[in-house]
């Protein structure tokens, strides 16, 4: 649990990459506005810091997150110590019923366990279904093939007490990011180094299989106003009310 997301890039990640979560809970709330979503269990799979679960909490939801990285689940109980948070893969977690799952972030791309393969990746989706009350959604997004130009990419960021440097190579379906932070601790700063890789996966497909589970789909390239970058996609998986079924 401890290898993805450390202390260090925890950090980084809640302090310097808001952007994406804070953008798309606007869009992600008028969605569960339109579907008369407005009370019960939320689940969030892949919750990071608690961004979302802290804007979700704020509108009177109840909020179960659920992520692989202690160090990101002790900033988020901080941050929304009303909400709960359990350290588990994505693909080995319990699912309560509930009103709505959430997933921001492309958190399905991510190959942080032996777990994460396309036949796991149905098998959670069914789960997902199982556990979701009749009108019941499940809003994600996912990271498509063609994210780059060219095969590789590097990128430079800085905030006031650290800095991140990425190189991301995308060969086939895998996305491969390294990922060296340097952040101040103290008079110095310290240096740390994780790789994360992605399963790039087409919306297309996974529309199909979310069909065939029973779910009714929209496939966005937004979520409201909040334009997703290249090779983004969110899907909205609706739960047929019994008077549909």
């Amino acid at each position: 649990m401890n290898d993805w997301y450390r202390e260090d890039l925890a950090y980084i990640q809640d302090v310097g990459f808001s952007n994406y979560t804070l953008k798309s809970a606007p869009g992600i709330l008028a969605i569960l506005e339109r579907d008369r979503i407005r009370e019960g269990l939320i689940v969030e799979l892949g919750c990071r810091s608690g961004l979302l679960a802290e804007v979700l909490s704020s509108k009177e939801y109840r909020v179960l997150g659920i992520d692989i990285s202690e160090s990101l689940l002790e900033i988020a109980r901080t941050k929304v110590p009303e909400a709960e948070f359990q350290a588990r893969s994505l693909f080995s977690a319990e699912i309560p019923p509930c009103s709505a799952v959430i997933s921001v972030g492309e958190c399905f791309n991510y190959l942080f366990d032996a777990e994460n393969n396309a036949v796991r990746l149905m098998e959670l989706f069914q789960h997902i279904y199982n556990a979701l009350m009749p009108g019941g959604l499940f809003i994600f997004d996912i990271v498509e093939p063609g994210q780059m130009d060219s095969g590789t990419e590097q990128r430079f960021t800085e905030g006031k007490d650290w800095v991140v440097l990425v190189d991301k190579v995308e060969a086939g379906d895998i996305l491969t990011r390294r990922i060296i932070t340097f952040r101040k601790v103290g008079e110095f700063y310290r240096r740390s180094e994780e790789v994360h890789r992605q399963q790039l996966y087409r919306a297309a497909e996974l529309a199909g299989e979310l069909e065939r589970i029973g779910f009714q789909v929209e496939v966005m390239g937004n979520y409201g106003e909040f334009a997703l970058p290249k090779a983004r996609v969110a899907l909205i998986a609706k739960k047929p009310s019994d008077s549909q079924s």
